[in-house]
């Protein structure tokens, strides 16, 4: 954390809704995107983030350490998300994807067809265990902080996270009429 950021956080604990809105400011896509891939729901997305800030807003003054404002604000947000995905279990939820979400491959079917089969494989998931992927591997936590982030031991977190990843692979592989093992078969 940057000496201005702490003076902010301070100053943002003081009521400064201005320095809040800079603490924000610099994090709100970052929490936007993790929230769409816990949710898989843009606008409860949008909402996990806003009662996001709402809470941070709220809490503020009760942070003990404002070195750990960036891990403490994605903790409210996984947990936003977790409520509002418990609160819409039943709900079939869909994920809206960007150009901008991959890498950049020549093949424009093959990205679609494994983007499907990687969104199919992460629906089947537990909000919990979509939460640990995406802090992981999107925001690029390491397993400690993304432990942290969700409030159980790291040992919990590396076994679920290996249980989560097992299973992502399983349904993978047993997807055999994904649209490019089709096109594979057709076309070879």
């Amino acid at each position: 954390m940057t000496v201005d950021q702490r003076i902010l956080v301070e100053r943002a604990r003081g009521g400064d809704h201005d320095a809040f809105a800079t603490l924000v400011h610099a994090s709100i896509a970052r929490l936007d995107a993790a929230a769409r891939l816990i949710l898989r729901d843009a606008e409860l997305a949008r909402d996990a983030v806003q009662e996001t800030l709402m809470r941070a807003w709220r809490d503020l003054p009760g942070l003990r350490d404002p070195e750990r404002f960036d891990a403490w604000l994605h903790r409210l947000m996984t947990h936003a998300c977790i409520d509002a995905a418990r609160r819409r279990r039943r709900q079939v939820l869909e994920i809206e994807l960007s150009p901008d979400d991959g890498p950049f491959v020549n093949d424009p079917a093959g990205l679609v067809a494994d983007r499907d089969l990687l969104d199919r494989a992460l629906a089947r998931l537990q909000p919990e265990a979509r939460a640990l992927v995406v802090l992981h591997h999107y925001l690029g936590l390491s397993l400690p902080e993304a432990a942290d982030v969700l409030g159980i031991q790291l040992g919990t977190a590396k076994s679920r996270l290996s249980r989560t990843l097992d299973a992502i692979r399983a349904n993978v592989e047993v997807a055999p009429t994904t649209p490019r093992a089709e096109m594979a078969r057709r076309y070879s």
